[in-house]
């Protein structure tokens, strides 16, 4: 008697990891972007920092990290959340670590969506709060890409690492926030450059005027007469562009600095 040969499960394919900073509330632009490569095929990995949520006026989302990684779950990812103070130097290289060893292999997309951000002016600002903005949003971004350019290990000859950098264009009455945004502007934009023998692109994306719950009425209503749309950005347009630019359709596009606003007014 014969038999015939039944052929062998095929392989579950594997799905390239990626580490998003600054997921902490649900409405969020960070959780809009883990939600959208979640179901384009990622892991994710996600930092977020409840204390820095409680110091805002809208205060700190109780379970919003588990209820995240439940969403990304449910979308076929596997989820690491990962609490993280990025005003401590030390806290990439654990980041890293810890993403690697729950979720098994090397991150591929790196996206920083995380910021301290304080309205204060030139001549209100006080030397902590300039420290703090700087510590978060340049230096622990700069370490971050350090670590992701230290670990990452390319195909040769292929563009396959992503880094993509959340900015903004604030400046008055927002000195902290505006310019260290800018120094992780150029930070970004180096890396395009610099890790280019690794196969990595980098860019930074500037979201325009989302509103995640820090508008006014009419600070809302006056960005939505200046928007040609007529509406306001939401989290989910800011992921399209960064799904897009981390996919490998989007490789070509690096060094770049690129508006994501519906043409809003300045």
């Amino acid at each position: 008697m014969t038999t015939t040969a039944q052929p062998s499960p095929a392989p579950i394919p594997s799905r390239p990891i990626a580490l998003i900073t600054g997921v902490g509330r649900s409405i969020g632009i960070g959780a809009g972007i883990a939600r959208r490569l979640a179901a384009s095929g990622w892991d994710v990995a996600f930092t977020y920092w409840t204390p820095y949520d409680r110091r805002m006026e809208w205060g700190a989302e109780p379970g919003a990290a588990a209820s995240i990684a439940q969403e990304l779950a449910e979308a076929g990812a596997r989820t690491a959340a990962i609490e993280a103070d990025l005003t401590d130097p030390d806290a990439p290289a654990r980041v890293f670590d810890e993403a690697e060893q729950r979720l098994g292999g090397p991150v591929t997309a790196l996206v920083l969506s995380h910021a301290e951000s304080v309205d204060s002016g030139l001549l209100d600002t006080t030397v902590e709060a300039f420290d703090r903005h700087f510590a978060v949003n340049s230096r622990a971004s700069w370490l971050l890409i350090r670590e992701y350019g230290l670990r990452f290990r390319g195909e040769p000859g292929t563009a396959t690492g992503r880094i993509v950098a959340l900015t903004s264009d604030h400046t008055v009455g927002n000195l902290p926030y505006g310019a260290s945004k800018g120094a992780l502007d150029r930070i970004t934009l180096a890396a395009a450059h610099e890790l280019a023998h690794l196969g990595v692109t980098a860019n930074v994306v500037n979201p325009g005027p989302v509103d995640t719950g820090w508008m006014s009425d009419d600070l809302r209503e006056a960005v939505v007469r200046g928007t040609p749309l007529g509406r306001l950005g939401t989290p989910r347009d800011t992921a399209h562009l960064v799904d897009f630019l981390c996919s490998p359709e989007g490789q070509w596009i690096n060094g770049q600095l690129l508006k994501s606003n519906g043409g809003a007014a300045a």
